[in-house]
């Protein structure tokens, strides 16, 4: 992170980074959504690609890309592994999924990031159940 010049650079190996922009606008329409959660309608969560190989060994390994990205105060960067998604839970024992997460994090985005970490906590054990966790789980939020 470069504060001074307001500019974040990242590289990932095969997971995203998601962020969200912080509002230009004093006031903010807050609508619920399908689930009855708040959505913050002026904060769109916008995403980059990590590339498509590993940090460890790879047979045919490349420079990974660094991203520059122009932050304004208030931006939350989002860093993750793929357990979250990848949990299978729910009325269906189906996996939890990358785009239901993203509408977690847009939704709940104007809460602080510990009021987020522990919703987050209990959405995951909600969804889980009494099912095995299947993977790692790790999400990293940063508000700049």
């Amino acid at each position: 992170l470069d504060k001074k010049e307001r500019k974040a650079f990242w590289s990932g190996a095969n997971n995203s980074l998601w962020y969200i922009k912080s509002s230009v606008s004093s006031t903010l329409s807050v609508r619920p959504d399908k689930s009855g959660e708040s959505r913050n309608e002026n904060k769109e969560l916008a995403e980059i690609k990590g590339d498509k190989q590993p940090i460890g060994n790879s047979d045919n390994p490349k420079p990974f890309t660094t991203h520059e990205l122009p932050f304004e105060p208030g931006t939350l960067f989002y860093l993750f592994t793929d357990g979250y998604a990848d949990q299978f839970g729910g009325p269906k024992g189906k996996k939890f999924k990358l785009k239901q997460l993203k509408e977690l994090l847009q939704a709940n985005s104007n809460i602080t990031l510990k009021e987020q970490k522990e919703l987050l906590h209990q959405k995951f054990q909600s969804w889980k159940g009494s099912l095995e966790q299947v993977d790692d789980v790790t999400i990293i939020g940063i508000k700049i």
